[in-house]
């Protein structure tokens, strides 16, 4: 890997059928121990209940507030400078409870892969364009 400075495009931001925006900030062939995604749930959305296969997931949370769920652990409610650590395999989901965006790092090792995402929710997927 040689050295690069990484800009963030606001125009690569895409929403997913997991139900949130996603902007995958570094997430390359020559980088593969690790991803870093930013992600923004609306006020008042939950993401759908998925697991990443093989891949440990940490959520930083940057602005806004939530209620994450992984595991089996209760629900907690995280904030700006809180770290989520979601191991792999682990179900988890999370719910924006504050009135602004919830916006938050993905920080995925192995590096994020779409083959990786389980979707795990009992509810049907709705079509990606219902934000």
């Amino acid at each position: 890997m040689q050295e690069k400075i990484r800009r963030i495009n606001p125009d690569a931001e895409v929403y997913t059928p997991e139900g949130c925006f996603v902007n995958e900030l570094s997430n390359i062939d020559a980088d593969t121990e690790a991803s870093i995604a930013q992600a923004r749930v609306p006020s008042g959305k939950t993401t759908r209940w998925h697991r990443l296969i093989g891949t440990t997931e940490r959520y930083v949370i940057l602005s806004g507030e939530g209620m994450v769920e992984i595991g089996n652990m209760v629900p907690q409610r995280v904030g700006p400078g809180d770290v989520v650590l979601i191991p792999p395999d682990c179900r988890q989901r999370i719910k924006n409870v504050g009135g602004t965006d919830l916006l938050f790092l993905a920080v995925c090792t192995p590096r994020f892969r779409p083959e990786a995402y389980e979707d795990i929710d009992p509810s049907p997927m709705p079509p990606v364009n219902a934000a």
